[in-house]
């Protein structure tokens, strides 16, 4: 059965985009870095708009500017110029304190390498962030992370440690992370690199359920099977922008992971 996804607001229509709807804008964004006598021009003035409920793959080969891209809208960097708008707020304008508050807030990371604490259970890694909301008491912070666990099909292994998980179920815990403070979007990076076919498409799944729910998702990957399960297809080429389109037919994850053989039922 084909997930039923949000529906997507065409970027290229700029006209008919409602105002209210528009989740991420970046005007002339640029990042130099300079080493030594030499300046890298990373970011080369990116225009970007983003909608609620949109599900966008950044691709891009290595030293595109993909990553130094993300590493702006997660806030885990600062522009050397232009403009960056995130639910109407300038990010990169306020102070350190409303800055930490909506990166523990407003943004949910997935990383490829998964960020687990290796002697903390699923349970307690999931509720890492509710940890800086000061309107949780224990009890309701295990109520939302069994509920963002529940969400990605891990609830039953909460007790278990990272090294106890496969590497799907590793990230789905750090998917589960991410989503439990309920952010306006989730910036997955690379989330499938170190794992293998099957598993990838069970995280794909998971996130195409999620977009499915109404979440805003922005993939970075440099693998085109990957993007493919996206519904638009952004493509940076030294620093800049050089593709926008709508993914007009994106894979099923669900439906790809029924096509691969059965694997053996473990006792």
């Amino acid at each position: 059965m084909r997930l039923q996804h949000a529906p997507v607001v065409p970027w290229a229509d700029s006209e008919e985009r409602v105002v209210k709807d528009l989740l991420i804008k970046t005007s002339e964004l640029s990042k130099t870095y300079v080493m030594g006598e030499f300046k890298v021009h990373a970011l080369r003035g990116v225009d970007m708009e983003v909608s609620k409920g949109e599900f966008i793959a950044i691709m891009g080969a290595s030293g595109s500017g993909k990553t130094t891209f993300m590493n702006l809208l997660g806030c885990l960097d600062h522009p050397s110029s232009g403009s960056y708008l995130l639910d109407g707020t300038e990010v990169h304008t306020i102070s350190d304190a409303e800055l930490t508050r909506i990166r523990n807030q407003k943004i949910g990371y997935v990383f490829q390498s998964f960020y687990l604490l290796p002697r903390t259970t699923a349970l307690e890694n999931v509720e890492l962030p509710l940890l800086y909301c000061n309107k949780c008491n224990l009890h309701q912070r295990h109520e939302k992370a069994l509920s963002a666990m529940r969400k990605v099909g891990i609830e039953d292994r909460r007790h278990h440690f990272p090294n106890q998980l496969s590497g799907g179920q590793q990230q789905r815990v750090a998917i589960a992370r991410a989503i439990v403070n309920d952010p306006v979007f989730i910036l997955a990076d690379e989330p499938t690199g170190n794992l293998d076919t099957r598993t990838s498409l069970e995280v794909m799944a998971v996130l195409q359920q999620l977009h499915s729910e109404g979440k805003t998702i922005v993939l970075v990957t440099h693998e085109n099977d990957i993007a493919s399960y996206a519904e638009r297809l952004v493509t940076f080429r030294d620093g800049k922008i050089i593709s926008d389109v709508l993914n007009q037919n994106p894979h099923n994850a669900l439906a790809d992971l029924a096509k691969l053989p059965k694997l053996e039922e473990e006792d």
